[in-house]
């Protein structure tokens, strides 16, 4: 059994009669699990002490390409943990849109109906969520060992909490508290926000813009923010060597997105080097950007697979710089902490807390 956020508190009361599914589903790979809590999750985020014991057992990976579609693989866990005929409860984050009863996953050729599904597989209640919905419902009950604090002061009780993640693309989504018939509830406010428009600082990041200008219609910090993204600013940076006549021969014109990041952690390339830099330098400014929008005085999180590979590169970045450089607003900037999340399941953890919430 995996526990999140143990507390040296133990569930000692009889077994639910309800059972929790939840899944975490990408393109490559699908988790599901079963889950449990020993704490009120409204009370996660503005009382420290009172932080929720959320227990997720009988975890199972598969791959997707191992099976025809999304009922068959949750059917065949349901069988192996013998649930059939028991009441189960699901809530499935899912990385792609959710708002249709028709869901088409983007890396597979997995299309169905949200109604059917639940018919299907005999469900008392279903729920997709987005996975960056996910991760932003898991924030609130993460402890200090499943995240990594960069800068900035207390995160305060009761405010709004943001989180951006470079991955494949840029995810973003954001917290805020709400009182719902007398319950306190976070609330997950979702979009598209890695998709807004780029600003370039200083003149090397108005070379990278203008270079990806060249090639894209329309420069986004997605562009920038990614694993693509690492690769378009090393090429970037490659011409400009190119141009000022100073580029090396060992140079080579692309490297993958896992090599640039190796490359400049371990000193062996300059271009990497200036690559993250500018990476981190962007991202500072972009999360800062979230927080001026959000006043988000509840901290601003860094999600995704690339970032938590190079935390002590970032630490040493002009991340927090940019994103406290921000005018005559940047004392909001300068209270609000920035944390990069270090727990390997957040989007399990937070299916289990959207789910949990509403009980």
């Amino acid at each position: 059994m995996t526990t999140m956020n143990i507390k040296n508190k133990v569930q000692t009361n009889t077994p639910q009669k309800t059972i929790y599914l939840i899944a975490d589903i990408g393109g490559t790979n699908i988790r599901l699990a079963q889950a449990s809590s020993a704490i009120d999750i409204a009370t996660a985020h503005s009382n420290t002490d009172a932080l929720p014991t959320i227990a997720i057992n009988a975890i199972e990976t598969y791959q997707c390409k191992a099976f025809a579609s999304l009922a068959e693989v949750v059917a065949h866990y349901i069988d192996v943990k013998s649930l059939k005929g028991k009441v189960i409860n699901a809530c499935f984050a899912i990385a792609c849109p959710v708002d249709e009863d028709l869901i088409s996953m983007t890396n597979l050729p997995w299309q169905f109906s949200q109604q059917e599904l639940k018919a299907t597989l005999q469900l008392n209640a279903l729920s997709f969520i987005n996975d960056y919905t996910a991760i932003a419902m898991a924030i609130p009950l993460l402890s200090d060992q499943q995240k990594v604090k960069i800068g900035g002061g207390n995160s305060l009780a009761g405010k709004p909490i943001s989180v951006c993640g470079p991955g494949t693309g840029l995810g973003v989504a954001n917290l805020v508290p709400l009182t719902i018939a007398g319950k306190e509830q976070w609330h997950c406010i979702s979009g598209e926000g890695g998709h807004v428009d780029f600003a370039a600082i200083n003149d090397k990041e108005k070379y990278v813009l203008n270079f990806i200008q060249n090639i894209k219609k329309r420069v986004s910090y997605e562009q920038l923010l990614s694993g693509y993204g690492l690769v378009q600013i090393y090429q970037a940076l490659v011409a400009l060597e190119q141009e000022k006549g100073t580029l090396s021969s060992s140079v080579k014109s692309t490297l993958l997105p896992h090599e640039i990041t190796t490359e400049a952690i371990n000193g062996r390339c300059n271009i990497c080097q200036q690559t993250l830099s500018l990476f981190c330098d962007a991202l500072g400014s972009f999360a800062g950007n979230l927080a001026l929008i959000m006043n988000s005085q509840g901290g601003v999180y860094i999600a995704g697979g690339i970032v938590p590979r190079f935390i002590d590169y970032l630490k040493a970045s002009d991340f927090r710089k940019r994103f406290e450089s921000k005018g005559r607003l940047s004392h909001i900037t300068e209270q609000a902490p920035t944390y990069v999340i270090t727990e390997d399941q957040p989007g399990l953890l937070g299916a289990a807390a959207f789910i949990l919430q509403g009980e």
